[in-house]
């Protein structure tokens, strides 16, 4: 345990909670761990709490906003990055924290996570990922697993998931990383590196829906679907030397990259900062 997690008590984090939200998720949710994870990194991040914005979307994770007592919005569905990339722009000296689940943002956002990482934009985003769309009814979403069953696919989804991480490499993020809702030290690292990070950053948290995907596919209680998690995650480091019949099944955890390039909002900057002295410079001249 690093000395961060030992001087950050829990009642420091708690200040950060709204006094007014009620309760809305389900009991067991992983979208509460994976707050409380955002929440705990941000505390450790030692950045100023007015430098912060919290953008939610819509669905399970979209009450979050109302649960944080920072400055946060909720967009309309799939439009977190979009009105996240406008905030930056206007203020780059803003950490935006964008927090949302595989349906808004893989979903109808797709088109919008795929430009924001190809821009490198300076935003971390908190993908939190339950495999299905939970709140609207228990649809198949873009992360639901082949033949796992959904209200829209009783007999088995025929489709390929998105592997998010994948995706996100791929499409130019500079810090990609996965976890569980079961590794909350963990996963506070890896928000907490993902705030660091200078560009586009992803960190994926699989989530358990115990209301949604786990009765549909008998996955037991909240603390069964933790420890299923717990059982069926392998590092990165450890399946770099399995098989793939071995990785069959399995969540691979762990830091995919962790690379540079330049960020979007300070390149835009600097070319108005030139342009203007240009400007400056003719009409003196």
């Amino acid at each position: 345990m690093s000395a961060l997690h030992k001087v950050v008590p829990a009642s420091e984090i708690r200040k950060h909670l709204s006094k007014t939200a009620k309760r809305i998720w389900c009991p067991g949710c992983g979208t509460a761990i994976a707050m409380g994870g955002m929440i705990r990194a941000m505390v450790e991040s030692k950045i100023p709490e007015k430098e912060f914005a919290v953008i939610t979307g819509i669905g399970c994770t979209g009450r979050a906003h109302a649960y944080v007592d920072y400055d946060s919005l909720q967009t309309p569905h799939g439009r977190t990055l979009p009105v996240a990339t406008g905030i930056k722009l206007a203020r780059p000296g803003m950490h935006l924290i964008v927090f949302s689940g595989d349906g808004d943002l893989l979903g109808i956002g797709g088109n919008h996570f795929i430009h924001a990482a190809r821009r490198n934009i300076g935003i971390t985003v908190v993908l939190v990922n339950n495999f299905i769309y939970g709140m609207t009814g228990g649809q198949v979403a873009p992360t639901t697993p082949t033949a796992d069953t959904a209200s829209t696919a009783p007999y088995g989804n025929l489709e390929e998931p998105f592997d998010t991480c994948a995706l996100a490499m791929a499409a130019g993020a500079t810090y990609v990383a996965r976890t569980t809702a079961y590794h909350v030290r963990q996963m506070v690292d890896f928000i907490g590196e993902g705030i660091k990070n200078k560009g586009f950053s992803v960190i994926e948290v699989l989530s358990n829906c115990t209301t949604q995907y786990g009765r549909m596919n008998r996955k037991g209680s909240s603390a069964q679907m933790l420890k299923w998690f717990q059982k069926n995650s392998v590092s990165l480091k450890k399946a770099a030397d399995l098989p793939p019949e071995k990785l069959s099944g399995k969540f691979i955890t762990g830091e995919f990259v962790t690379g540079k390039r330049g960020e979007l909002s300070a390149r835009y900057h600097e070319l108005i900062t030139q342009k203007n002295k240009e400007r400056v410079d003719a009409h003196e001249a």
